[in-house]
């Protein structure tokens, strides 16, 4: 059996905790923040999880 390829796209812009759940990064903080609060855009600095209904679908994409 062949190794399992990795989803390059998504290894970029997910990591794995160490228990095993994916971390993600926020979106709609790259441009137009001229109109958005300072606190709303430090707030989208943060970085989240995934839900679980994505994970299982990221999952096959990032293999431990």
């Amino acid at each position: 059996m062949p190794k399992m390829k990795t989803h390059r796209a998504s290894a970029k812009r997910f990591k794995r905790t160490a228990s095993g759940k994916l971390k993600r990064f926020k979106a709609y903080k790259s441009h137009i923040t001229g109109k958005k609060s300072p606190k709303r855009i430090r707030n989208l600095r943060k970085s989240a999880l995934v839900s679980p209904s994505d994970q299982k679908r990221i999952d096959g994409m990032i293999p431990r």
